[in-house]
């Protein structure tokens, strides 16, 4: 629904209802304003979690036909 169509649609309603939407936009916003955020990330984490072979970058053996 786009913006105009909404604003249409809101004008469209008795007075009444116009007052009902206007109280639970209020509670919308209420409820993203205190839904809980993302943490902000803690560098090095993962420190210790993760680990590469030594021989990651060696040649794989079903490619040697390729070289």
């Amino acid at each position: 629904m786009t913006n105009s169509t909404l604003k249409f649609e809101i004008n469209s309603l008795p007075l009444e209802m116009r007052s009902e939407v206007a109280d639970f936009i209020a509670f919308l916003k209420n409820k993203v304003k205190n839904s809980p955020s993302l943490k902000e990330r803690e560098f090095g984490f993962a420190k210790g979690k993760i680990s590469i072979s030594d021989d990651f970058d060696a040649p794989l053996d079903e490619f040697k036909e390729y070289m």
